[in-house]
């Protein structure tokens, strides 16, 4: 379901202007109902400025009042006209934690999956091509202590991503005219 634009702010404005009930306006902000009562008794959401979802174009007076009138009414978010985000292009983001694991990632996959350009395991991993020439070549920093580990296990990457990716590259190879290699056997930590 899709929610309202800032929905703690819309609650708080829901809750001062309107009479709906608690469950109304938790199933209409995705919160629960214990967090919109907090938020009315004055215990969470303080400081908060309400968020007009009228004047926002987000839900219309009459429905508002529609659902004031029946207690089991649920409120409907207006369709917008505005195209919804996707997903830009370019490096993917890898949390600070699992930065140190993305050598071992990529270490897999070019042990495990050798017909994947540099490119692919680039945006598969988020990395550049200078780091994986660096773990290729055994020439990283930390070279000494790469271990290959499954990028998917690692949580580097999703497994439809790497699959997509290997599809690509065997159909790519099949098109050159070249044998594809056989898929990596599964271990222990693959399992």
């Amino acid at each position: 379901m899709t929610l309202p634009l800032m929905p703690k702010a819309t609650a708080v404005w829901l809750i001062d202007k309107t009479a709906l009930t608690f469950t109304q306006i938790a199933e209409f902000c995705g919160m629960h109902p214990l967090e919109v009562q907090a938020i009315a008794d004055g215990e969470v959401a303080q400081g908060i400025v309400g968020y007009d979802p009228v004047a926002n174009s987000q839900v219309t007076l009459v429905e508002i009042r529609r659902c004031e009138a029946d207690a089991e009414a649920r409120l409907k978010l207006l369709p917008t006209s505005l195209p919804q985000p996707k997903r830009l292009k370019g490096a993917r983001y890898t949390p600070v934690a699992k930065r140190n694991d993305r050598p071992d990632g990529i270490a897999y996959l070019l042990r495990n999956y050798p017909q994947l350009t540099d490119a692919q395991v680039g945006k598969l991993m988020g990395t550049t091509k200078e780091t994986i020439e660096k773990v290729r070549s055994r020439s990283h920093w930390n070279s000494a202590n790469i271990k290959p580990r499954d990028p998917v296990i690692l949580g580097l990457c999703t497994q439809t991503d790497l699959h997509t990716m290997v599809s690509a590259a065997n159909e790519r190879l099949v098109r050159e005219g070249q044998a594809v290699p056989a898929p990596p056997p599964i271990t222990d930590e693959a399992a």
